[in-house]
């Protein structure tokens, strides 16, 4: 099932939305249910997000700690049982692991971690390797090359 298949249930679930400005007569005429006057009765108007009414909002009065580095390097992680669905003697690169829809993205590179077991002889090319991943990897007869 997909989003655009959900429906509500039979005689229930859903409402018409209310058509304002339609008349008086509508009980939703003229004003529109915005009342007499005022910020939020103009078109445009109303306040913005986290606004208080003039108080010291939220996201001012909280304290302000660290920061994100926007040059930090972002490595898409692959673990090692991950790698057991392709056959022996394959090439494992990047664009491989993208085409079988291990990862979705390449950010900056790939690190292969050393979670779960190896089963395969596979040779490895990726950016980084954590030590236990490619003592695995070698003690399956496999190769690892840093790209």
């Amino acid at each position: 099932m997909k989003l655009h298949q959900l429906r509500p249930n039979v005689g229930g679930g859903s409402k018409n939305t209310k058509r304002l400005g339609r008349g008086t007569a509508t009980g939703q005429g003229k004003t529109a249910g915005r009342g007499q006057k005022g910020q939020k009765s103009r078109s445009g108007g109303g306040v913005r997000p986290g606004f208080e009414g003039g108080q010291m909002p939220l996201y001012r009065r909280l304290p302000k700690r660290g920061f994100t580095n926007i040059f930090a390097t972002k490595y898409v992680i692959v673990n090692l049982e991950d790698l057991n669905r392709f056959d022996d003697n394959t090439e494992i690169t990047p664009e491989l692991l993208i085409e079988s829809g291990l990862i979705k993205k390449l950010e900056d590179g790939v690190k292969i971690l050393g979670n779960g077991e190896l089963n395969k002889k596979l040779t490895v090319k990726a950016n980084k390797f954590s030590k236990s991943a490619a003592e695995k990897i070698e003690a399956n007869g496999g190769k690892v090359e840093v790209i």
